[in-house]
């Protein structure tokens, strides 16, 4: 199943988890450490193809759906009983099973497509933002200049198309990490 949407959730653990069900991009909270660059993602988000709020079901992962619920009320919601997200007395999306987090992706009506991809790994390359010489700072200045945060050469693409970026949009980035005066 691929989700188009961009699903809020609360940490490295819970992205691991829904990758496993589904194919997705994520942004992860880490709990409350919600940084301005996170807020910027999630807008980013928000503007193209949607997020889909999807915290743990416990007393802080609602105060964290309240907080991104407050800033974006258009979001959806994603919800796990308990009994679903329960494991030696732990609760969270990361204890959930692949079936129960699809479950709960449908429910809150996750569109089942994913967006056009325009990107492949070949066009990171060709962009001079992998394998080369100073290709990691570039594709960290292109990545913060498009507001998708910082990953690898790997992830670039397939980031890029779960975030909606235009090749435009690319190719500014692109153009601007060159400029020397960034």
């Amino acid at each position: 199943m691929e989700i188009s949407e961009i699903l809020v959730v609360e940490g490295r653990d819970d992205t691991q988890a829904v990758k496993r069900a589904v194919t997705c991009e994520t942004i992860e909270t880490h709990g409350f450490g919600m940084s301005e660059a996170m807020w910027a993602k999630i807008e980013k988000a928000c503007a193209g193809p949607g997020i889909i709020v999807f915290t743990d079901p416990d007393s802080a992962g609602e105060r964290i759906r309240r907080k991104i619920l407050d800033r974006f009320p258009e979001a959806k919601q994603a919800f796990l009983p308990r009994a679903e997200a329960l494991k030696k007395g732990d609760i969270g999306v990361e204890n959930a099973s692949p079936e129960a987090i699809r479950e709960a992706l449908q429910k809150a009506h996750a569109t089942k497509a994913a967006p056009e991809k325009l990107f492949a790994y070949g066009d990171v390359v060709r962009a001079g933002l992998a394998g080369g010489p100073g290709s990691r700072e570039r594709r960290r200045l292109v990545c913060e200049s498009l507001g998708v945060g910082y990953c690898n050469a790997k992830g670039l693409a397939p980031r890029l198309n779960g975030f909606g970026v235009t090749r435009e949009e690319f190719y500014g980035a692109v153009r601007s990490a060159d400029d020397p005066i960034h």
